[in-house]
């Protein structure tokens, strides 16, 4: 450690010196004053305080670690707290994206009450409504989208029926496609 450091931020590597020796009152001040930061961050972001007790744990041992490793040297006053945060905030993350807080249940015709013929229903309703707004469409609209998916042609087809790029027919179909979706919501609401 340089003399610079000690004279820049002396709390700061004091905190990190009693760490290293495993100071007990040291780290158990620390541990409690940065405890509800990282509590708060969790629970704001689909946590339990359970999970934030068990998030900061082991961000507060990697900490430890790290410093143990030398791996972290403070450049501020509150370099720690900071590093700590970070620590638990990554943590938490991984949990986030792990497949054990991802618990996906199957849902099954009794889970949500409908029946077949009430499937066939909604279809049926919905595929009158697109047959009713594919009417309203403009005719190149109606055609674009007729020859693409009616009759299976390719977008470079498309393109030189109507002397288009073909990046020029996608965006056509796209639009066309969009506002067919656009009339669909309008009359559902």
């Amino acid at each position: 450690m340089s003399k610079d450091t000690l004279q820049i931020h002396p709390n700061q590597v004091q905190l990190c010196n009693a760490i290293k020796a495993n100071d007990e009152r040291s780290l158990k001040i620390f541990y409690q004053e940065n405890y509800p930061k990282i509590e708060k961050y969790i629970l704001n972001n689909h946590g339990s305080e359970e999970a934030a007790k068990d998030v900061y744990q082991d961000a507060f041992i990697a900490l430890g670690r790290n410093i143990q490793l030398e791996k972290f040297k403070p450049e501020n006053d509150t370099a720690l707290s900071g590093y700590l945060f970070k620590i638990s905030k990554n943590k938490w993350m991984d949990v986030l994206r792990s497949s054990h807080h991802k618990k996906l249940v199957a849902l099954t015709n009794e889970d949500v009450n409908i029946s077949h013929t009430d499937l066939n229903e909604i279809e049926t309703e919905y595929l009158e409504a697109v047959k009713i707004n594919f009417k309203k469409l403009g005719d190149n609209c109606k055609d674009v989208l007729s020859r693409f998916y009616y009759s299976k042609q390719s977008m470079k087809t498309i393109a030189a029926t109507y002397d288009w790029t073909e990046a020029t027919a996608r965006n056509n179909k796209y639009r066309c496609l969009q506002r067919l979706r656009d009339m669909l919501k309008t009359q559902k609401n």
